[in-house]
């Protein structure tokens, strides 16, 4: 399900540091991080949204994540952003 949100999404955000940077620029509605992703990778991003409580999912693959997002690669996070 995260993954279709992403896909659906007109507007998103793909990439760990991209998304901390758009959480903390305030301007994500939510947040999808990989449930394989290293702990250390996504630490600072799942605090960080947690502090400007900003909603997180979770998606099962980085492999799902980057899929939905139309990239070839895997990512631990990715953001649907405002409109």
């Amino acid at each position: 399900m995260p993954e279709e949100m992403l896909q659906r999404a007109t507007k998103r955000i793909v990439g760990t540091k991209q998304t901390l940077k758009a959480v903390e620029r305030g301007i994500v509605r939510l947040v999808v991080v990989a449930r394989d992703a290293d702990a250390h990778v996504v630490r600072d991003l799942l605090r960080r949204c947690e502090e400007r409580g900003v909603h997180v999912l979770y998606a099962d693959t980085m492999e799902g994540i980057g899929r939905a997002c139309g990239i070839e690669v895997g990512a631990a996070a990715a953001a649907i952003i405002e409109d």
